[in-house]
């Protein structure tokens, strides 16, 4: 049946079904379908040029009409010859610059039976006027980025003369750079395109893909990448914001430059600007008369932080959340004081203006410090840099935590200020109250936890400023240098045991890449990457410190887990009630599970386990919940459509297809539909169906109508349609 052939298709990926882009086909009424928006998409891949500059196309037709040569020249000396043409030769590095223009110049005088100065074509292909970035571009890279998604770019590029390929972007914005002049093949082939995949650690319907060329957006599709056709930059950003479910042209006009990280003020989280631009204005002494801008910087799980603007300050904000707040949690007011002491002490930190302690101005307290422009590296793995960049970093990481454990107490005016002596066992005990304060469930494994840590602290050997919450993410690094500029998020700093600094900045190393809320690097080749491994880290640190090698280490690294834990605890609960500062948790949202030496923690005690063997998909629950939970169907997936979804990709489906549908599908990760019921038929009898199906041009195009379609919602990744 046809139903059936579509599964065993080799062009599996271009019957989806999808409901916001289509191309239509030469029959009236009929469509082609492709992927529809709102799906489990994690990347970005841009083309370079006719997508984020202009493409040489564009530049040619310009460069002819302004030098007098015969409109086409350049495009039909460009692809005369082929895959053995002279630039294509060029864009796979197998000819130097030299020989590429005086074998290019040659195809051009064919064509135009005139001498044409390609030189001059070249040098203006790629000055810097004309391989400008396009801004609105650049500002979508920055917002896909800021939601968490990798971004990449996959060109058909070529080696200048200095011997470095021609690339006019900031490739900090990029987590994966493919180049076809250092890879030796060019789009459309195959291979680059897994090549790409391959690095982003990605599956092909995970991705989003934009070109300016069609032979190189079907090359992309037929493996399963949803693709946009770039004509203008504007139009195509509309179609990725469809797909991808947020704006991506979302910075106010007002604003002069793209503020990294940040997105327009979530609702729950909106101050009142009247006032705050009274109260900057009698700080400041600005008589502006010019709007307050506001953004909301996504990073950060624990107390809202906003980029504020006015006249030509520009100023960070950061404010307890609102609600009914934890014991001693949110502490911003320490936060703030620390801050202004450190600063003084030599450590980077930013430099702070001013606490405001009266909730009548903003609702809750806060206080401002200076913006400093940097780098937040949100994956550990450092993905598009050097593994010499990546050594680098983690060495000026740890040499900053050095620093901050050096600070002299005394001449600091730090030594009396908080009882120091206790601080492991103090800690114990708070974490405990804070999570016994949000917990809304019993789990043993935290249980057994409480039970252990006291009985096995170890004995401080020294006290120093403690972070509190030092990780990768909470540092800022200058753009072009390894260098820390600035420690940021000091909440939770005190007087302490430096080893609980240590410890936490070491959890991801014990966490998996695929963490939701702080990404690790347990399943990451270190010696590939360049990262430091856990004991060279530590071996690092006692180094710089002049100290011996760290005992009671395993209790250090429990008590860090036990922490996240009722962190994230706490997190969820504030989600509950619409408190939490992350978009990552939106009221009501099932909860995250962390993974440790325990097992798995869920706040509400969900842990499921995934398991396979061949021609069976299973799934094991540890523990479920104990009453009836409205969660239950969608945690577990064994509500229709996807129950009979699953078992049709059982019965007739690839095991590549099993691998990209059917396992997302059990994960919960995503949802499918199913595509019966007509307008014209009496009821859903499967004889009576008048839609069909049919190959096209190694397209299926689906032509008919459908009404009540069985599990249709956003997060579909597919849909089975029935003819």
């Amino acid at each position: 049946m046809c139903i059936r052939r579509l599964f065993q298709s080799h062009v599996q990926w271009a019957w989806r079904a999808a409901f916001l882009k289509h191309h239509q086909c030469g029959h009236q009424g009929a469509r082609r379908w492709t992927r529809s928006g709102g799906g489990p998409y994690k990347a970005v891949i841009f083309d370079m040029g006719g997508v984020l500059i202009p493409s040489p196309g564009t530049v040619a037709a310009e460069w002819e009409i302004q030098n007098r040569i015969p409109s086409g020249t350049i495009l039909k000396a460009l692809i005369s010859g082929g895959e053995s043409g002279p630039w294509m030769k060029f864009m796979r590095g197998e000819i130097t610059k030299e020989d590429f223009l005086q074998e290019f110049g040659r195809h051009c005088s064919e064509v135009s039976k005139t001498s044409v100065p390609v030189d001059s074509f070249f040098s203006v292909l790629t000055s810097e006027q004309v391989a400008k970035p396009f801004p609105v571009m650049t500002a979508a890279i920055t917002q896909v980025r800021a939601k968490g998604l990798k971004t990449a770019i996959l060109s058909n590029n070529f080696y200048l003369s200095s011997g470095k390929s021609f690339l006019p972007l900031d490739r900090t914005q990029f987590d994966v750079v493919v180049e076809s002049c250092l890879e030796g093949v060019c789009k459309p082939d195959p291979r680059i395109y897994k090549l790409c995949l391959e690095r982003l650690g990605l599956q092909p319907s995970e991705t989003i893909f934009l070109d300016d060329l069609g032979m190189n957006l079907k090359a992309a599709a037929s493996l399963g990448i949803h693709t946009i056709k770039v004509k203008d930059p504007e139009t195509a950003l509309k179609e990725l914001e469809t797909l991808l479910g947020f704006t991506l042209r979302m910075i106010p006009n007002t604003l002069r430059t793209v503020i990294p990280n940040t997105r327009p003020v979530r609702k729950t989280m909106e101050i009142p600007k009247d006032s705050l631009e009274k109260y900057l204005k009698d700080l400041l002494g600005t008589q502006t008369t010019g709007p307050l801008e506001l953004l909301q910087f996504d990073h950060g799980l624990s107390n809202p932080t906003y980029y504020v603007k006015l006249a030509d300050h520009q100023l960070v904000l950061r404010k307890k959340p609102p609600g009914t707040l934890l014991p001693s949690a949110h502490a911003i007011e320490r936060e703030f004081r620390i801050m202004k002491t450190l600063g003084n002490a030599g450590v980077p930190v930013p430099k702070v203006l001013d606490l405001c302690e009266d909730s009548r101005v903003i609702g809750t307290p806060f206080y401002l410090m200076e913006y400093c422009p940097g780098v937040v590296y949100k994956d550990p793995s450092l993905p598009g840099l050097e593994s010499s960049q990546r050594r680098a970093i983690y060495t000026a990481m740890n040499s900053v935590l050095c620093k901050i454990h050096s600070v002299d107490l005394k001449a600091a005016g730090l030594e009396d200020s908080r009882k120091h002596g206790d601080y492991i066992p103090r800690q114990v005990q708070t974490w405990i109250k804070q999570y016994r304060a949000s917990e809304t469930s019993t789990i043993p494994v935290m249980e057994r936890l409480i039970e252990w840590l006291p009985l096995h602290v170890p004995r401080q050997e020294k006290t120093t400023v403690v972070h509190g919450d030092f990780r990768l993410d909470n540092l800022l690094f200058h753009p072009e240098k390894n260098e820390v500029l600035a420690v940021l998020d000091w909440e939770l700093s005190t007087l302490g045991d430096p080893l609980a600094d240590v410890a936490f900045s070491c959890l991801v190393y014990h966490l998996p890449s695929s963490f939701p809320l702080l990404r690790g690097l347990s399943d990451c080749d270190f010696t590939q990457l360049g990262i430091p491994t856990t004991e060279e880290y530590l071996r690092m640190y006692c180094l710089h410190m002049g100290i011996a090698p760290i005992e009671n280490w395993n209790f250090y690294m429990a008590f860090s887990f036990f922490r996240m834990a009722a962190i994230l605890q706490g997190v969820y609960k504030r989600s509950l009630t619409g408190n939490g500062v992350s978009s990552a948790s939106p009221p009501g949202s099932p909860p995250v599970a962390m993974e440790t030496s325990e097992g798995r923690i869920w706040p509400e005690s969900i842990r499921f386990n995934m398991w396979y063997c061949p021609g069976k998909w299973g799934l094991e629950t540890e523990r479920v919940f104990q009453r009836h939970s409205l969660y239950a169907p969608e945690i577990f997936n064994c509500s229709a459509p996807d129950t009979g979804n699953m078992e049709l990709l059982v019965r007739y489906g690839t095991e590549e297809q099993k691998a990209r549908w059917l396992g997302p599908l059990l994960e919960g990760r995503t949802r499918s539909c199913f595509a019966m019921t007509e307008p014209q038929v009496a009821s859903s009898d499967a004889t009576n169906i008048e839609s069909s199906i049919r190959e096209e041009d190694g397209f299926y195009v689906i032509n008919g109508h459908k009404w009540w379609i069985s599990g249709i919602c956003p997060e579909i990744l597919f849909s089975i349609t029935l003819q």
